[in-house]
C-alpha cells in the first residue's frame, strides 16, 4: 500500500479483494479462504489486514444484531438539527444516551444528524428525546424503522483471478 500526495492510501487489487471478502463475512472468513479468493498466501492476507487496520481503513468488526429478537422492538430514526460549530461535541454526547446505536453526520444542511436508536417502549423513546433536547438538538422528525439492509461496497474494482468474464459455467 502506498500513500498518495493527499495522504490517502492507494489500495491495490489484493487490498480491495481482502476488503470485499471481509465485508461479506469478516467473522467466518479465514485468512486462507480469503487468500484462495485473491490469489495470495494466507500470511500475505494477515499482513495486509494488519496494515489496513493500522492505516485506519479497517476501523473495526461489528456484528449485525436483530434488535427485535433481542427484545428491543422499537427502532427509531431521529432526524435532528445541530449547530455546525457544536455538532461534533453533540455527536459524542448523543452516543452516550442509552439506546442510541448509530449517529450519522451530514456535511451540510439543516437536518445534519441522523440518530438511530432502539428501545422497548414509548418510555424509552421519551427518555431519549428528552436527553437529545437537553443536549441542545432540535428533533426535526422521528420515524419507526421497519427494516435495515446493508450490503458490502462492491465497487472496489476487485478482479477475481478465476473469473474469465464469461459468466457462470454451472449447469453446462
Amino acid at each position: 500500500m502506498a500513500v498518495d500526495d493527499s495522504g490517502m492510501v492507494e489500495l491495490d487489487n489484493v487490498d480491495r479483494g481482502i476488503l470485499h471478502e471481509l465485508q461479506l463475512d469478516a467473522r467466518n472468513r479465514t485468512a486462507q479462504e480469503i487468500a484462495d479468493k485473491v490469489d495470495v498466501s494466507a500470511s500475505t492476507v494477515r499482513n495486509r489486514i494488519n496494515e489496513l487496520e493500522s492505516d485506519g481503513i479497517i476501523e473495526g468488526y461489528h456484528p449485525k444484531i436483530d434488535y427485535e429478537k433481542a427484545n428491543l422492538p422499537l427502532q427509531i430514526l431521529f432526524v435532528c438539527s445541530a449547530p455546525p460549530t457544536d455538532r461534533s461535541e453533540m455527536v459524542e454526547q448523543v452516543l452516550n444516551i442509552r439506546g442510541v446505536v448509530d449517529v450519522r453526520e451530514t456535511l451540510t444542511g439543516r437536518r445534519n444528524l441522523f440518530v438511530e436508536a432502539v428501545g422497548v417502549n414509548t418510555s424509552d423513546t421519551v427518555r431519549m428525546t428528552d436527553a437529545m433536547h437537553e443536549i441542545g438538538l432540535s428533533i426535526e422528525s422521528s420515524e419507526l424503522l421497519r427494516q435495515r439492509r446493508v450490503q458490502p461496497f462492491n465497487h472496489f474494482f476487485f478482479t477475481d483471478p478465476y473469473d474469465d468474464g464469461q459468466g457462470d459455467d454451472e449447469g453446462e
